[in-house]
């Protein structure tokens, strides 16, 4: 199509040149002439182009979707409220000091401990460790001699002295009387104290308690006790 359409014009061009040259009008530049029917083709050859190319449809932009505002989200927890603290009331043994208690770990048991701010007198403290001999409910025979031995630990900051002596607080001292140290127990060391007693001629439970005194007479540390039975 476009082959047929440029020998038309081509052949529109030689014959418009022979016209004009045949006429009796003035004699025109040949390059004229040449220019004016090229730049003709020209345009008419792009605007049948022209014609025949489609335009291209523009294609739109796409549209952006905004991006949806984050949500935060605070996480709650639920505390479990705080055990109450039970109070455990300690009925002490006569003569002696009463222990403080102190509350452990809920679910873990409860031990009643002495304060030993309690006990001391001064820098001198004593602690019960256990009894070496006569243990509560020990049976003698009236008018037996016998010897009490309670095993003890130097729990103050200054060592215990010769003048240092073994008192009985209760009626009774069986015989013994005041029983001196008579020897040097440093701080945080343990030591056995004796008492040399005889039985009451009397059948029955007799109980005593007894205590360590400094050289001034000032008692200190836990109190010491004494229970046996006297069986004919």
């Amino acid at each position: 199509m476009k082959k047929y359409s440029n020998g038309i014009m081509i052949g529109a061009l030689i014959a418009f040149i022979l016209t004009a040259c045949g006429e009796a009008t003035p004699t025109q530049d040949v390059n004229v002439i040449m220019t004016s029917a090229v730049s003709s083709m020209v345009a008419s050859f792009f605007e049948t182009q022209t014609a025949l190319v489609t335009p291209t449809t523009p294609t739109p932009a796409p549209s952006m979707t905004p991006l949806p505002s984050p949500t935060i989200i605070y996480p709650t927890s639920t505390f479990a409220p705080l055990s109450t603290a039970t109070f455990i009331y300690y009925s002490p043994t006569p003569g002696t000091v009463a222990p403080t208690v102190t509350l452990g770990t809920p679910g873990t048991v409860v031990t009643a401990t002495t304060n030993p701010a309690l006990l001391g007198s001064g820098c001198n403290n004593m602690a019960f460790i256990r009894d070496v001999t006569v243990p509560a409910g020990t049976v003698v025979k009236p008018k037996e001699d016998f010897v009490k031995i309670w095993k003890v630990q130097n729990t103050g900051t200054c060592p215990w002295l010769y003048q240092y002596r073994l008192v009985s607080t209760s009626n009774d001292d069986f015989g013994a009387g005041e029983i001196k140290l008579q020897k040097l127990v440093e701080v945080n060391d343990w030591s056995e104290l004796s008492a040399p007693l005889t039985a009451p001629n009397t059948p029955g439970t007799y109980t005593s308690y007894w205590r360590l005194a400094d050289a001034d007479g000032k008692f200190f540390g836990v109190t010491l006790v004494l229970s046996f039975d006297v069986v004919e």
